[in-house]
C-alpha cells in the first residue's frame, strides 16, 4: 500500500514510519524541515518537505504520490507552558486540525485516495456529566472551560470532516488517542510531566477525581497500522484498558520515577495556579472505553494498562 504520512517526524510518526516500512508499505513521509530528510530516508521512507498548512504544497505532494491512504498525525505541541492559556498553546495544532485536515482531504479527493485516517483526542473533550468512562457514542462536552473552547471546536471539526468524507467516496477513520506516554512525550524519560513530578511541582488538586485514559505512543502507531489494514468509517478510542483517577495514577507515577509523594493542594489554590482547565482535568474529566476499537478493528494495546506501561516505559 502507498501511504502518505503527514506528521512523520512527530512522536507518533517516529514510531510509525519504521513499523509501516517493515510491513512492506511504501511510505511518503512529511517533514517541515530539510534537516530531517535523512532521518526519514534512513528509516526507509520517501521524504516529503512540506508545511501542513500549505494547501498548494500538500496538493502537489499528494498528487505526486497518488497514495492509497493518507494518515494525518500532524500536531505542533512541543510543551505546555500554561493551562490558563490552553487555546493559545494549541493554536497551531488547532489550525492543523482544521485547515490541515481540509487541505489533506481536498488532496485525497483530487488524487483518488480511498482511505483517510486522522488523529483526534479523547479524555478531557468528553462530557463531564454521568459515568466515569465514556464511549464513542457519548457526546463531547457541551460546556467546556472557556480557555479550551477553541481547541474542542477544532477537534469537533476534524472529526466531522473526516467521518463525512465517506460521502465523497473516502473512508474516513478518526483515532481518538488518550494522554500520550513513552519516548518523545511529556510522560517519557526526561519528559516535562515526569520531571515536574520528580521535582514535586505537579501536585494533586482537590479530590483528584478526574479520570484520565492513557495511550503508549507505540499503541498509537500499532492502532494506525491496524486501521490502515482494516478500513471502516468511524471514530475509535485508542486508549488502554484502565481509565484512572488522578488520585490513583499520580502517586503511582511518582513512585515509579523515584519521587516523593505529590503535594496535595485544595481546589481554590489549584485554580489560582492552573485555572479552570487544570482544575477540570484534576477533578472533573471522564475517561474513555476502548471496547469499540477492540471489537471492530481487532486492536489490542501492547501496554494494557498504565500501571504496567509506566514501569516498562519509565
Amino acid at each position: 500500500m502507498k501511504i502518505f504520512l503527514a506528521g512523520a517526524t512527530g512522536a507518533v510518526g517516529k514510531r510509525l514510519v519504521p513499523m509501516l516500512v517493515a510491513a512492506g508499505h511504501q511510505v511518503f513521509a512529511t517533514t517541515r524541515t530539510k534537516d530531517k530528510v535523512e532521518l526519514l530516508r534512513a528509516q526507509g521512507a520517501e521524504p516529503v518537505v512540506v508545511d501542513g498548512l500549505d494547501r498548494d504544497g500538500l496538493m502537489k505532494a499528494v498528487m505526486a504520490a497518488r497514495p492509497d491512504a493518507i494518515v494525518h498525525h500532524m500536531t505542533a505541541l512541543a510543551s505546555m507552558k500554561s493551562l490558563k492559556r490552553f487555546d493559545d498553546e494549541f493554536a497551531v495544532t488547532n489550525r492543523l486540525r482544521t485547515e490541515g485536515t481540509e487541505h489533506l482531504l481536498a488532496a485525497a479527493r483530487a488524487a483518488g485516495t480511498r482511505l483517510f485516517i486522522a488523529q483526534s483526542y479523547t479524555g478531557w473533550p468528553n462530557e463531564r456529566r454521568g459515568g466515569r468512562v465514556k464511549t464513542e457514542e457519548d457526546p463531547l462536552d457541551d460546556n467546556p472551560p472557556q480557555a479550551m473552547s477553541k481547541t474542542l471546536a477544532a477537534i469537533r471539526a476534524l472529526e466531522q470532516m473526516t467521518v463525512n468524507a465517506s460521502t465523497v467516496g473516502v473512508t474516513g477513520m478518526v483515532l481518538r488517542v488518550g494522554s500520550f506516554y513513552g519516548p518523545g512525550t511529556s510522560l517519557g524519560a526526561g519528559g516535562e510531566i515526569v520531571e515536574a513530578v520528580r521535582g514535586r511541582k505537579f501536585p494533586l488538586v482537590g479530590n483528584g477525581a478526574g479520570v484520565w485514559s492513557f495511550t503508549h505512543i507505540d499503541d498509537v502507531a500499532a492502532a494506525t497500522r491496524r486501521a490502515l489494514e482494516h478500513p471502516v468509517t468511524g471514530i475509535f478510542n485508542i486508549v488502554d484498558d484502565e481509565p484512572a483517577e488522578v488520585a490513583e495514577w499520580l502517586p503511582d507515577l511518582a513512585s515509579v520515577v523515584g519521587a516523593k509523594r505529590p503535594f496535595h493542594v485544595p481546589t481554590w489554590v489549584g485554580r489560582l495556579a492552573i485555572g479552570e482547565v487544570g482544575v477540570s482535568m484534576m477533578t472533573m474529566i471522564r475517561g474513555s472505553s476502548n471496547a469499540k476499537a477492540k471489537r471492530v478493528l481487532g486492536w489490542q494495546p501492547i501496554y494494557a494498562t498504565w500501571r504496567d506501561g509506566f514501569r516498562r516505559a519509565l
